[in-house]
């Protein structure tokens, strides 16, 4: 189980999975109240089909959080010393020992829902450090287009588990409860007001260089949903210049499409899209 320090000596654990003949590699960013270790069946597929997969557990998250909190799950989420800012800076700190780690081969970097958030902001800051983006359950960081209230709204009811919104598989919402790795602390009770707010941001003008971009959201998705995906998709376009950007919207899906019904079609869109820009070297 590798780590690394941070700036400010958070010990952060990460976990590498290798691809026999890699093609490239992926960063994955994990979502807020979770961890790396809810992406199994999609780094399987990855790594199979020739994609070396670099998942951390984020600042205050899964393993590094139990680390940087002594174990005490109440505070799993809480991004501790630095905040949102030094969260970033640890992902990049990740970036930079991939880079190193595999000199020559394309990064693309997929983030989920709050990594999704991180994923822009990296995007933004570091244009050229990337390969390609994948954003699965993202938004268009903007008042207006990202929900900052419940989640749950339109499935609560008698009965309600409060995490109907992660999926319409019940299972997927009874595993993430059980998780002891995982909170429903929301995103700005465990970030606070000026984290939630540091959160906000269009992607940048003129990056300088394409960026290949797939966006991917669930119909039913509540946390921005295919209408503040399409407005991101627009940004990237106008404002970034990127000319490979495409919008992939699936019906009857709620927000973690690699856990809904439809998990095996999502992933084969994914690889589908990847191995058209990033050819095998065999």
């Amino acid at each position: 189980m590798p780590e690394f320090i941070d700036a400010h000596g958070v010990t952060i654990v990460y976990d590498v999975h290798p691809a026999t003949e890699p093609r490239a590699v992926v960063q994955l960013l994990h979502g807020v109240g979770e961890h790396a270790g809810r992406y199994g069946a999609l780094i399987d597929a990855l790594t199979a089909d020739g994609y070396t997969v670099y998942a951390d557990d984020h600042r205050g998250h899964g393993r590094t959080g139990m680390k940087q909190h002594g174990g005490d799950t109440s505070q799993l989420g809480r991004l501790g010393p630095g905040g949102l800012r030094a969260a970033v800076a640890a992902v990049w700190q990740l970036t930079e020992l991939i880079r190193d780690d595999n000199p020559g081969l394309p990064l693309i970097l997929l983030g989920h829902s709050w990594g999704s958030f991180l994923a822009q902001k990296l995007v933004n800051a570091h244009p050229d450090a990337y390969d390609g983006l994948v954003l699965s359950g993202s938004s268009l960081l903007w008042p207006g287009s990202l929900n900052a209230g419940a989640l749950n709204k339109r499935w609560n009811g008698p009965g309600a588990t409060g995490v109907e919104w992660l999926s319409s598989d019940a299972a997927v919402g009874e595993e993430f409860l059980s998780d002891p790795l995982t909170t429903t602390t929301t995103l700005p009770q465990l970030f606070g007001i000026a984290d939630t707010v540091r959160l906000l941001g269009k992607p940048r003008r003129r990056t300088g260089r394409g960026i290949p971009t797939l966006l991917m959201v669930g119909r039913d998705d509540p946390v921005g949903g295919p209408r503040s995906v399409h407005r991101l998709a627009e940004a990237y376009r106008t404002r970034s210049r990127f000319t490979d950007v495409t919008t992939l919207v699936y019906p009857g899906a709620r927000h973690e499409i690699f856990n809904e019904t439809m998990q095996t079609d999502v992933r084969a869109d994914l690889l589908a899209w990847l191995d058209q820009r990033f050819p095998s070297r065999a």
